[in-house]
């Protein structure tokens, strides 16, 4: 640990406590400070040597904190676990996350997206910030502790490291997920859950960039396109038409959708990321069938499918002598527009007033309705979250606490709740440790 933190110690010579949180990460660290606040003798374990390992390389090690909206606005993000955030939400909003990390020192700005990041763009700032709040509250914090064992008595808890043996009258599990394993977060916290008589809605990668069959959009990395719609689907069978439907039909279609976002698309050498994708990815990794799915774009969503076919119609008007190379660069970058017409079987060196109506609607379809065939994610190694973990309907929402085991609490990740990318899953962290710290 760095020297600014000689309080943080591989040795504790205390053994009984009032409370125990294992894992020093975004919910451990708030927990520590919510708890010590209240003058609660308070002993935080981490595994490893560093504390918050992954919030040092959360958001490209710019850690993004929080997002710019209201509570109500963090209950839709979640969908149908947003419900289960309102108490915590209520006990510490974003305004209030905000708050305590610039009294540590740690300016904050608000970016275009709604994201929220430390001014420096230095992820270990913001640790820094959240240890300081957790040791100038009271709370002692033990690092290279690894738990291996967690039992319960009568009247407490009493948790085995590879170091030494504690005690506690309660007990707040924040070990995280599966995401990001190199982290430390290789849940640990599932097994001591069901040791306690919890379930675990099974764990997924979520957040997790694409894998995709696709040579030609391989060839395209480094690419961005700020804005794309992007479904997964899966068709009733490889040939599903996707072409020439009616409304009512497209309507149909979109009621199949697992799952719909718009925003930023990357290709990569290997699929794809970005924010649109790595949003949908946790329907393609919890689906049986992964390699059955399709990724279905919309390049180019802000014009209607046939007022883009009317663009590209007046364009063979106007420019007819062109090559057809040059039909889509108006959109697109290069290298990607002539992907899509080559991918469409255009001729790049034929000229534009030799395309038929229906060459143009192919390379519509092309751009509106693009198909990619999906071969699963990258797995927990590179996603940024899990989705799944300890069931919801086992834990009291309004405390954080056990329904199954008096006295044992959980927060962050390692609980059933993960959100969109934009900080959404460290606001959840955060607000869920905090009232957990309080209700020990």
């Amino acid at each position: 640990m760095p020297s600014r933190f000689q309080r943080t110690t591989k040795q504790v010579t205390l053994n009984t406590w009032d409370v125990i949180i294992i894992g020093a990460g975004a919910a451990g660290l708030m927990a520590a400070a919510s708890a010590s606040e209240r003058g609660r003798r308070v002993l935080l374990l981490e595994k490893n040597k560093k504390l918050g390992v992954k919030i040092l390389m959360s958001g490209g090690t710019r850690c993004n904190i929080t997002h710019n909206c209201d509570v109500r606005e963090f209950v839709t993000a979640f969908g149908r676990q947003g419900k289960f955030l309102h108490s915590a939400l209520s006990a510490l909003p974003p305004l209030a996350v905000i708050s305590r990390i610039e009294n540590q020192g740690v300016a904050t700005k608000i970016e275009a997206t709604g994201k929220i990041f430390p001014v420096s763009n230095k992820a270990i700032d913001v640790r820094d910030a959240l240890v300081r709040l957790a040791m100038q509250a009271g709370a002692t914090i033990a690092s290279e502790q690894a738990v291996r064992k967690v039992e319960k008595t009568e009247n407490e808890f009493v948790i085995q490291t590879d170091r030494d043996c504690f005690r506690c009258t309660s007990l707040i599990i924040t070990t995280g997920g599966r995401s990001y394993p190199g982290c430390g977060t290789t849940g640990d916290g599932y097994d001591w859950a069901t040791q306690f008589g919890h379930s675990i809605i099974e764990p997924v990668p979520a957040l997790v960039p694409i894998l995709n069959n696709c040579p030609w959009a391989n060839e395209l990395k480094g690419i961005t396109i700020e804005k794309t719609i992007v479904d997964v689907w899966q068709p009733d069978q490889p040939s599903d038409p996707l072409i020439e439907l009616s409304k009512s039909a497209r309507r149909k279609l979109e009621s199949r959708s697992l799952a719909r976002r718009e925003g930023s698309f990357l290709f990569t050498h290997w699929g794809f990321s970005g924010p649109a994708v790595l949003d949908v990815s946790r329907e393609v990794a919890r689906h049986a069938n992964r390699k059955s799915l399709e990724l279905i774009c919309d390049f180019h969503p802000s014009l209607p499918r046939d007022q883009f076919e009317a663009m590209l119609s007046a364009k063979k008007s106007r420019d007819g002598k062109q090559i057809a190379s040059n039909l889509l660069n108006d959109f697109f970058p290069k290298r990607l527009a002539e992907a899509m017409l080559l991918s469409a079987n255009i001729d790049l060196q034929s000229r534009i007033a030799e395309l038929s109506k229906p060459r143009l609607a192919t390379i519509v379809q092309q751009v509106k309705q693009c198909r990619f065939a999906i071969n699963g994610t990258l797995g927990f190694e590179k996603a940024e979250v899990t989705a799944g973990g300890v069931n919801l309907n086992e834990i009291e929402s309004k405390t954080m606490q056990s329904k199954r085991t008096p006295g044992l609490f959980f927060a962050g990740e390692v609980l059933d709740l993960d959100g969109p990318i934009g900080g959404f899953n460290f606001q959840s962290a955060f607000s869920t440790g905090w009232l957990a710290g309080a209700s020990v």
